[in-house]
């Protein structure tokens, strides 16, 4: 009898311990803090005073909670990206989407269950341009018991990729807007939020990764840059691409990897030289003729054992216009399509969309510095306006006037879209969602345009996974290109990067009731516009149903 006691005991007492393990409390205060790079100090805004962000660490399955305090003088949304958001909406944290921004001196907590989720993903800010600091990686591990698909690496690390900009992001975007051209690029690309040694600055120091001989090592790649896509090498190291986008991929090899804002790749590393330190970069890629910021990132890969002042062995990044290292890189991509992580690609369609994204010219009597016009972006040239009251708010609560629901499924006007542009560049403007049913299945071919110019667009969309079927160059050809798609094992991920002069086709099913945005993740291209929402009903019964949102959501 005792020692049954002594049981009971023991499972009353672990228990709790048990319980708590599956909800995880964050608390992330949102604050300002004087930082140098480059040799200059200018205040950011950052959470927990940390640039990069704080990491939030969760386990399939787990809830989690995060108290977001506001204590700047932006209002201020978080987006956890890539998170499911399965009928919670209302955490998903884009600013006027599923959320009004949370005031100075206010705060909301952010609740979320990670569901058959795991892997590398990002949390940043959604309002403005605050995302260039406020960033940090979100790391889900598999459920307790539950192995990688690829060998157990000896450690893991974040590697979260960046920009700089020595002046204020705010006043940057916000003197483009005034001018209506284009806004500067950033001073500096970043790893781990160092730029390593430039020119103006050599005394800077970099970000430095330990390691020892014979281990390997799991690297979790984050591009948090506002606006540019990045290469990333390691000199004298092979990378093995495990996942993307918290979805697992078919191991492969290479010595690049391509990563676009708001995208994740895990790599596993292997420290397989005795000694000695080895240049990290991480270098832009445009493939058209776009002004970039061209400074090299760099940091430094260092074995155990090895001296200071040994001489680092150095790797050359590849030209900015490395089309062919792209196309590589994203043509190796797979799903793993495993019998525990199966690629459930949606076979027959009920919704069959093209969206043309791409540059615009509209009047702005005000702009002088654009002789009365303004650079613009636009999704089958509607150029999105930004609401006052968050579009779930408004679908929730049947507030009329907000939203329609009229945007088009297929361009309004019919051109060569990768040829000679239309005499007229205008967009129109407006407040517009497309309506899906619950379970319904989507095929979204996204063209780019050559008004202005060609430009590759890492197009994000926000509450579902989506399989890549198929992608090419020039324009998408509706009785020819589909017979090439890959349905097996595309590869499932959140954010999809639209070849310039290109397209790309995803498919996806709307398993998950609310407004869920569909935007461009170059900063510039929101901010003009590039941005849409579908907005998904509720299915049968309170399970396929949006929750009713939580009592501290932020007032509009």
């Amino acid at each position: 009898m005792d020692s049954m006691i002594r049981v009971l005991l023991l499972v009353a007492f672990l228990f709790p311990v048990l319980v708590d393990c599956a909800v995880r409390h964050y608390k992330f205060d949102v604050v300002m803090k004087n930082t140098t790079r480059l040799c200059s100090s200018k205040p950011i805004v950052t959470v927990n005073g940390k640039f990069p962000g704080p990491t939030l660490y969760a386990r399939e399955d787990d809830t989690v909670l995060v108290k977001v305090v506001n204590q700047v003088k932006y209002n201020v949304s978080i987006h956890w990206h890539g998170i499911r958001q399965l009928r919670t909406g209302w955490a998903d944290g884009p600013a006027y989407i599923t959320q009004c921004p949370i005031p100075t001196g206010q705060s909301y907590v952010y609740n979320f269950t990670i569901t058959g989720q795991r892997g590398t993903l990002l949390w940043h800010a959604h309002i403005l341009w605050l995302r260039s600091t406020v960033h940090g990686a979100i790391v889900i591990l598999p459920k307790r018991g539950v192995p990688y698909p690829f060998p157990k690496p000896h450690k893991e690390k974040a590697v979260i990729l960046a920009e700089w900009w020595k002046s204020d992001t705010e006043a940057v975007i916000n003197e483009a807007l005034k001018s209506g051209l284009a806004p500067n690029v950033s001073d500096a690309h970043t790893i781990n939020g160092h730029p390593g040694p430039v020119s103006g600055c050599p005394s800077q120091g970099g970000f430095t990764l330990p390691v020892e001989n014979g281990k390997t090592y799991l690297l979790r790649l984050i591009n948090a840059a506002l606006n540019e896509e990045l290469f990333f090498k390691i000199a004298g190291h092979n990378l093995t691409v495990v996942e993307v986008d918290a979805t697992y991929v078919k191991p492969f090899k290479t010595d690049t990897v391509l990563i676009a804002p708001g995208q994740t790749t895990n790599v596993l590393v292997s420290a397989d030289k005795n000694s000695g330190k080895y240049l990290v970069t991480a270098s832009p890629f445009m493939d058209a003729p776009i002004a970039v910021d061209n400074l090299t990132a760099t940091a430094t890969l260092q074995y155990s054992g090895t001296l200071a002042n040994t001489t680092t062995t150095l790797t050359t990044p590849p030209p900015k216009n490395a089309t062919a290292v792209a196309n590589s890189f994203i043509n190796s991509l797979r799903a793993l399509n495993s019998k525990r992580y199966p690629a459930l690609v949606p076979q027959t369609i009920d919704h069959n969309l093209f969206f043309t994204v791409g540059l615009g010219i509209n009047p702005c009597p005000t702009c002088k510095a654009g002789n009365g016009s303004r650079a613009v972006a636009s999704i089958n040239n509607v150029t999105f306006i930004m609401p006052t009251i968050a579009l779930l708010q408004a679908h929730f609560f049947n507030i009329s006037g907000v939203f329609t629901t009229d945007f088009p499924g297929n361009p309004t006007h019919v051109f060569n879209y990768t040829g000679t542009p239309p005499r007229n560049l205008q967009t129109t403007n407006g407040t517009k969602v497309f309506r899906l049913a619950y379970n319904s299945t989507v095929q979204l071919v996204l063209q780019d345009t050559g008004i202005i110019a060609p430009e590759n667009h890492p197009i994000h969309l926000h509450g579902f996974n989506f399989f890549a079927v198929g992608r090419g160059i020039g324009n998408y050809n509706p009785k020819t290109d589909p017979q090439k798609f890959n349905l097996v094992d595309p590869v499932e991920r959140n954010t999809i990067g639209v070849p310039s002069g290109g397209w790309v086709a995803i498919r996806f099913r709307a398993d998950n009731p609310g407004v869920w945005f569909l935007h461009c993740h170059l900063e510039v291209h929101t901010t003009w516009g590039l941005k849409m929402a579908f907005l998904v009903d509720n299915g049968k019964g309170p399970n396929q149903s949006l929750l009713p949102p939580p009592s501290d959501l932020p007032k509009c």
